[in-house]
């Protein structure tokens, strides 16, 4: 302790050279105060330079982990088709995993829990957790021992019993709380690379590009298509071997540490229970369990109008995939493998393409449908062997469409093609029937949406020689996107809100017997709210949301007859009105009138049920839809990455001179800008801030080593 004390004074006074001749310190009077005021600065210097703690999270917490997130979307737009092999760096990054573990703790309290909410504790567990993966000895599925739990888990597994831990051991267990935030990690890291990549034909999986986006590209794109091909390879979607997952992965990412985990989370079994199990634990059932009250920080499950929403998914969007223990990652894996898919189409209509100069539409090298006939863009004439040959490809999850103007015989072979193709890639085995060939005559399907051809006979105004305008009658298709009535009585079915198909009849809804009816109400008005939304683009929407709000108005009135004992579905509209906005409960003479009760707050407001009558649902939305479509976010990526360019900056001011919009002292300070934002050599900074400038910033960077006297001087 001897000798650090002397080599720490040695130190100050080296330092702070306050003993100098030259010194102005030398007075004996303050030469105390100094040295006490010097070696309290050294110290604290010393202090600050010590090695950052690795064990310690609030030091490794060096950027705001949206920022970074940000960082990695530019830099994968930026070079789309470059091959990745430093992912490990970003594994690294303290920040995405505090992120990680905020998202996932949002989906399992129900509640957002901010930075500063999160105990040391739990961040010195995520780190043990992070340092776990960086050196392999992370395990996927781990049923007792955890690095990091959920903060709603209270459970102490040391003191478990041997039955507990054997059932914990052998039955369906929900995904560890560390698998996710794992997943959570890797999904931040692989999405925005693969964004970058994937094809513009695929809809399903991906930010910004919805069930919604693919009609509307559908009914933009495939209005000259006679001949459709229908496929589902939903199959892919239950699994495939992992080394082909892995060698799809690794044609752009070629990081070691992020493959061998995602191989790691393939391979790992996953504990099921079995089927006796199960049926043995349906006898041993009590008849009668009570109430489950939920905890103060545990989420509270789906309303009612949600569940029976996702009751009306569409078939090509129920099936979600989920591979071993790769959890939100199971999608985009899904989607890696599939572009291959992709790829391969897009060749395929480069190669069916056979433009042809007596056709009105599709005539250009390009293919574009702005060649056509500009007054109408939707109006595509009748087609024959002397007609633009072309064929076009959406895919949503596993489900593909396929249109092909052209004969018959060009769906054949690309049918063969495809089947072969799918064979060899993904050896799933197809025939015929799997993907059929249908006209466009007979309706597809597709979305629950069917896709149809209606005759028009426009009238078709054009200015002939000599300025003379001629109106004549025209003969053409438009291709009808209408929702299908059928398969909407269809799940309304499958919900218990009606029964038959040709008249069908609304059943009483009893999950909500126990609610208010403002309660009841307010449900079934969000169920018929998104409703209306999904049927957005729908030709028949006046119609097909009628029907809906009919069979729910309905259910509701079975319901309240046999709630409040009123016998008829007559007698509840009778009381209640056609919306059932009135109270049903209220008898004359024993209570107050429902106004008075309301203005007093006595009573909850009953909302009336929406879209009763045809008029008041909306006009389906023909808004066009742009050809070169991209998301919100990444016509901002694409944009930011474009005015970050140099030459793009350089054109921008140079036009800006010659316009005369800014003066040359602003056009001075611009670049002056422009070059300390790119850090631009030495002898170009000389020119543009003049001389003495460049001994200024020497001077500034050299005044840094001179803060400990500056400081010994305060």
């Amino acid at each position: 302790m001897h000798q650090r004390a002397v080599l720490s004074s040695y130190r100050v006074l080296k330092v702070a050279s306050i003993f100098s001749p030259k010194s102005k310190f030398c007075n004996p009077r303050n030469n105390g105060f100094t040295v006490f005021r010097a070696f309290m600065y050294t110290s604290a210097h010393f202090n600050n330079r010590r090695a950052p703690d690795p064990n310690d999270p609030s030091t490794l917490m060096k950027e705001d982990s949206i920022s970074l997130c940000c960082k990695m979307w530019i830099d994968s737009f930026r070079e789309p088709n470059k091959t990745v092999s430093n992912l490990t760096d970003y594994l690294r990054r303290f920040e995405l995993w505090v992120l990680a573990y905020q998202k996932v703790s949002a989906d399992d309290t129900g509640a957002y829990m901010p930075r500063s909410a999160i105990t040391r504790s739990a961040l010195e567990d995520l780190l043990a957790l992070r340092n776990a993966v960086l050196d392999s000895r992370f395990k996927w599925g781990a049923r007792l021992e955890f690095f990091i739990k959920s903060p709603r888990d209270k459970m102490d597994y040391e003191s478990l019993s041997k039955r507990k831990i054997k059932a914990i051991l052998t039955t369906t267990q929900p995904s560890p709380f560390q698998d996710r935030i794992v997943q959570e990690v890797l999904f931040m890291i692989l999405e925005p690379i693969y964004e970058a990549r994937f094809s513009e034909k695929s809809f399903a999986f991906r930010p910004g590009r919805t069930a919604h986006t693919a009609l509307r590209v559908i009914r933009r794109s495939f209005a000259g298509y006679l001949w459709y091909i229908k496929g589902d390879l939903s199959t892919v979607l239950d699994g495939m071997k992992v080394g082909m997952v892995i060698s799809a992965l690794m044609r752009d990412v070629r990081d070691k540490k992020v493959v061998d985990l995602i191989k790691a989370a393939l391979t790992t079994p996953v504990i099921t229970t079995r089927p006796e199990d199960v049926e043995k634990k349906k006898k041993t059932k009590r008849k009668y369990q009570k109430k489950r009250v939920l905890a103060d920080d545990e989420p509270k499950p789906d309303p009612f109008w949600l569940e029976s929403f996702f009751g009306f998914a569409p078939e090509e969007a129920e099936k979600v995939p989920s591979w071993g223990h790769c959890g939100i990652l199971s999608p985009l894996l899904a989607n890696v493998c599939l572009d291959e898919l992709d790829r391969w189409m897009e060749g395929k209509i480069q190669e069916f393409y056979r433009p042809s100069k007596n056709d009105v539409i599709w005539n250009s090298p390009e293919g574009e449908i702005e060649q056509g006939n500009t007054s109408w863009p939707e109006f595509v004439p009748t087609s024959g062997p002397d007609k633009t040959r072309k064929i076009d490809y959406i895919r949503f999850g596993g489900h593909i469409l396929i249109g092909v103007r052209g004969p018959r015989a060009d769906a054949a072979t690309l049918r063969k093609q495809l089947i072969e193709f799918c064979d060899q890639k993904y050896m799933l085995k197809l025939d015929n029937e799997s993907l059929p060939i249908e006209h466009i005559t007979k309706g597809i399907m597709f979305l629950d949406h069917v896709l149809c051809r209606r005759v028009v006979y426009p009238t078709l105004r054009y200015t002939a020689t000599g300025g003379k305008i001629i109106s004549e009658k025209g003969v053409g298709t438009l291709l009808s996107v209408t929702a299908s009535l059928k398969q909407c009585i269809r799940q309304f079915r499958k919900l218990n809100f009606l029964k038959g198909d040709r008249d069908p009849d609304p059943q009483p809804c009893f999950r909500m017997f126990h609610a208010t009816q403002a309660h009841t109400n307010a449900q079934m008005n969000k169920l018929l709210s998104t409703m209306v939304e999904w049927f957005r683009y729908a030709d028949n929407r006046k119609k097909i949301v009628n029907f809906c709000s009919y069979i729910i108005r309905g259910s509701l009135a079975k319901l309240y007859a046999a709630k409040y004992k009123l016998r008829s579905r007559a007698k509840v509209y009778k009381i209640g009105s056609r919306t059932l906005s009135r109270p049903l409960k209220e008898k004359k003479g024993q209570s107050p009138e429902y106004h008075n009760l309301l203005r007093m707050g006595l009573v909850e407001s009953i909302d009336g049920l929406m879209y009763t009558r045809m008029s008041l649902v909306p006009e389906t939305d023909y808004t066009p839809f742009p050809m070169a479509w991209r998301p919100d976010h990444e016509k901002a990526l694409l944009e930011y990455i474009k005015l970050s360019d140099r030459k793009t900056l350089e054109e921008q001011q140079n036009y800006l001179k010659e316009q005369g919009l800014v003066s040359p002292q602003d056009y001075i300070s611009m670049l002056v800008w422009n070059y300390k934002r790119n850090a631009v050599p030495v002898d170009q900074r000389s020119l543009l801030l003049g001389p003495g400038k460049e001994k200024d910033d020497e001077r500034n960077e050299s005044s840094d080593d001179e803060e400990g006297v500056h400081a010994a001087e305060i």
